[in-house]
């Protein structure tokens, strides 16, 4: 990303200094109350015809949770066609993944999870079909910096009610400490993450947003990570983010990945190799999804001999699993879920941005040849990363800009979620120009793209919103780009697609439902719950999370394993909502500790352990 903004500025001659103004932090997570133990909602994910990840995270004081899933065809949860126990606990951050089977094709199912006396959030989520289903939607979106803004883009999304599944082609999440990328919202941790604990934390506090918990309930989601679910520009060996001081990248990755496959409702496509996210999932005859990784599994680093006709930005794992698929599948539609822009982005001649497909250009010729001589005619790349929007033709040698003839296939890049681009629209004609291939591009707007596929035609709607900086936001349809069974190339049209209204299920409900063993609602109560406390083991900082049902005056206390009193601190008045607390306890003695939270109301521990 960071090469492509200097390659504008350099196009563009002057391009004036900007900043993001002044914008103001603002607490969102008070819309939890009902919610404990499930704070972080529910999310499903992976569709096949038969079956489906459903997914939760229990907060509890306790050292395991016995919890029960419960999967039906009605918000009341009555007719029941899957249900069962499982058991989580702090080897997996008490987060809980269920591959659900035995499901019906193309079915609309509700969820949910119980346990400590309480029922999750209801879910909803959707089967593939198998073969006949005349269309699919799904949105697509990328980017979505808690920093930079508010997930209006995910509320859009659950308002149509007219998509299959979301599918989000990575940085969902991204690495930073506050302020050091974005100044609308603040992070958790507050530092840069570079450890299990940290990479947990982050996703936690991700999930407890509002606007993303709402994304999850409503729709299934089919994830890869780009560079900052581990670190900027990352591959395999290193990244540009990881710096002197930082420890060792190969741990720091595989906490990463340890994170990310704890807390998203992901299938593993392979249980004996943690690292591998690259999977296919299928939808009938219409469409393969090849979901990707360009980053962690097979790439080597970027500027590095890139005249090397063995240079790599897949592996060859992966490149021989990919061309294997595109080569066998039947569907109408070969569609390619993957993180950096694949067609070529020159400057007279030039390639501007290494970290893109350009920097891997042996690999990606070879790609595009074998499309074309093995006949796969419907080749359609999506792509996320750089912020911005584009629509273009995948050019081979002779390539024509006037028919398409000689494009490999087509690519659709998605805007980001919250990530900035620029704040004016600068320099995009002379991108066009100098890169004939590219016939839309939009350098300013954040927003989604709906991805509709029919039996002929396959179909990218643009839509925009106006203001990450609260909670309010307008869209509209900016551009569309198709492109015909067969053809290989895009064209323009002024019509979005529209979802077809038998297609619209009953959302799921904003409330759990209820327990009727339970005497008194937590709100009743007047108590306050532990959300996490990490890391546990701690070596030095421990990051609390807590939430109040009311106002508390509070005190911290933390007691040794005998009993004694060895920190204490007047917390002051906490206001209802989620609360977070810092503890420096690098001055303590390896051993077991008990946290205490004390109230008016009484008083609330948890156990961790300290260690050298």
């Amino acid at each position: 990303m960071k090469k492509f903004l200097t390659f504008l500025f350099l196009i563009t001659f002057l391009i004036p200094s900007f900043s993001q103004g002044d914008f103001y932090e603002k607490n969102r997570f008070g819309q939890m109350d009902g919610l404990d133990p499930f704070f972080h909602g529910v999310a499903s994910g992976d569709p096949t015809p038969s079956s489906v990840i459903i997914w939760t995270r229990v907060s509890t004081d306790s050292l395991q949770a016995h919890v029960k899933y419960t999967v039906a065809t009605d918000t009341s949860m009555t007719n029941v066609v899957a249900e069962g126990w499982t058991v989580t606990d702090g080897e997996n951050d008490f987060t809980v993944k269920v591959d659900v089977t035995g499901l019906s094709p193309y079915t609309t199912y509700y969820y949910d999870f119980f346990s400590h006396d309480s029922y999750s959030l209801r879910g909803r989520t959707k089967t593939a079909p198998t073969a006949g289903v005349d269309a699919l939607r799904f949105g697509v979106v990328s980017c979505s910096n808690f920093a930079h803004g508010y997930f209006n883009v995910y509320d859009k999304l659950v308002d149509r009610n007219d998509i299959d599944a979301v599918i989000h082609l990575g940085d969902y999440i991204y690495e930073y400490g506050n302020g050091e990328y974005g100044d609308v919202r603040e992070y958790e941790p507050t530092t840069e993450i570079l450890n299990i604990s940290d990479y947990r934390m982050r996703h936690s506090y991700y999930k407890l947003d509002p606007q993303l918990r709402r994304l999850h309930q409503q729709y299934p989601i089919i994830a890869t990570w780009d560079d900052h679910e581990s670190a900027n520009n990352s591959w395999e060996g290193g990244a540009e983010n990881h710096n002197a001081g930082e420890g060792d990248w190969f741990m720091r990755k595989s906490a990463s990945i340890q994170a990310y496959n704890e807390w998203m409702p992901l299938r593993k496509p392979d249980v004996a190799n943690e690292e591998r996210i690259y999977r296919k999932l299928a939808y009938g005859d219409l469409l393969d999804l090849f979901i990707l990784d360009t980053r962690l599994i097979g790439r080597q680093e970027q500027g590095q001999n890139e005249s090397d006709q063995n240079r790599t930005i897949l592996g060859q794992a992966q490149y021989d699993w990919l061309i294997d698929g595109l080569g066998n599948s039947t569907a109408k539609w070969q569609v390619l879920g993957q993180q950096v822009m694949m067609g070529p982005l020159e400057a007279f001649g030039n390639p501007i941005n290494n970290d893109q497909w350009d920097g891997y250009p042996a690999e990606r010729d070879k790609l595009h040849a074998y499309v074309v001589t093995n006949n796969v005619p419907n080749m359609v790349v999506l792509t996320g990363d750089i912020h911005t929007s584009w629509a273009m033709d995948l050019p081979m040698n002779n390539y024509n800009e006037n028919t398409g003839d000689n494009s490999a296939g087509v690519e659709f890049v998605v805007t980001s979620v919250t990530s900035p681009s620029f704040p004016f629209s600068v320099g995009e004609g002379l991108v066009t120009t100098l890169n004939p291939h590219i016939k839309w591009l939009n350098l300013v707007e954040r927003g989604y793209f709906i991805l509709n596929l029919t039996d002929t035609r396959c179909q990218a709607d643009w839509f925009f919103i106006d203001n990450v900086s609260d909670e309010t936001a307008n869209e509209s349809h900016a551009s569309s780009w198709y492109t015909d069974d067969g053809t290989r190339h895009v064209n323009s049209t002024s019509a979005p697609t529209e979802g077809d209204p038998n297609n619209q299920a009953i959302y799921a409900p904003e409330a759990p439902r209820p327990y009727d063993n339970t005497p008194v609602s937590n709100e009743d109560l007047n108590e306050l719950a532990f959300i996490g406390v990490h890391p546990n083991p701690v070596v030095e900082n421990i990051y609390l999370q807590f939430f109040n049902y009311e106002n508390h005056e509070m005190q911290l206390k933390i007691f040794d394993a005998a009993g004694q009193l060895v920190l204490q601190e007047d917390l002051g008045l906490r206001t209802a909502g989620l609360q977070k607390k810092t503890i420096n306890a690098s001055s303590l003695a390896a051993g077991t500790y008990f946290i205490e939270l004390e109230t008016e109301k009484g008083s609330y521990k948890k156990t961790i352990l300290k260690v050298k």
